[in-house]
């Protein structure tokens, strides 16, 4: 009788809980081998191309390197390990943005168990994943263009309620680069005040406040 072909994963999450419990409940498919485990992103793409995995189950959210950096790394060094990424977040951005780096799936965390395995079976396939509530999420709650580091220190900033002058002096710029940096900003985030910019900020989880 021939064996049949498993299908690899590969792990990433920062949660040993988490991690555990996904490898038990995709251990127990006959379809599905966990063949490693990364508790960062730097992990996730060292342990996948070491291991080649045909899936990798990525979480958005860990140190050293996110799962969106991670994704775009592993969607140019191994492109034959499908990723679809798992997050709790309930904003769009990080999961269009991991979609655009080369994530083949996206689920959130809450999802039911035979979703995740379907989704699964899916992404290997070659199909792609990315359930009708999160399309519209991301329809709804359309992603932030990536910010700049620099607009990310002004965001940091004006979030600590500086004035331009002060923002100026700090990063030692001009008071009128000050303010073209925040238009740009703004534009960005589509806001039209600092509270607005600050609000939008913080429920996309632009900012580690």
């Amino acid at each position: 009788m021939q064996q049949m072909n498993k299908i690899r994963v590969l792990i990433a999450d920062d949660h040993s809980v988490v991690r555990m419990g996904l490898a038990a409940l995709l251990g127990a498919e006959d379809d599905i081998e966990v063949v490693g485990e990364a508790k960062n992103g730097d992990e996730a793409v060292s342990q996948s191309i070491l291991l080649t995995p045909d899936v990798v189950v990525m979480d958005l959210v860990m140190p050293k390197k996110d799962g969106i950096a991670a994704t775009a790394e592993l969607h140019e060094k191994l492109p034959s390990a499908k990723v679809l990424v798992l997050t709790s977040y309930s904003t769009s951005d990080g999961i269009a943005h991991a979609i655009d780096a080369g994530a083949a799936g996206a689920l959130m965390k809450s999802a039911e168990n035979e979703t995740l395995i379907e989704a699964i079976r899916s992404v290997h396939a070659g199909r792609r994943f990315i359930p009708a509530s999160i399309r519209r999420l991301i329809s709804e709650d359309p992603p932030v263009p990536e910010l700049s580091p620099r607009q990310l220190e002004i965001l940091s900033s004006i979030t600590r309620g500086l004035s331009n002058d002060d923002i100026a002096k700090q990063l030692g710029i001009s008071v009128a680069s000050v303010k073209t940096h925040i238009l740009a900003l703004f534009q960005k985030l589509g806001a039209a005040t600092r509270a607005e910019a600050v609000a939008i900020a913080l429920r996309k989880q632009l900012l580690k406040i």
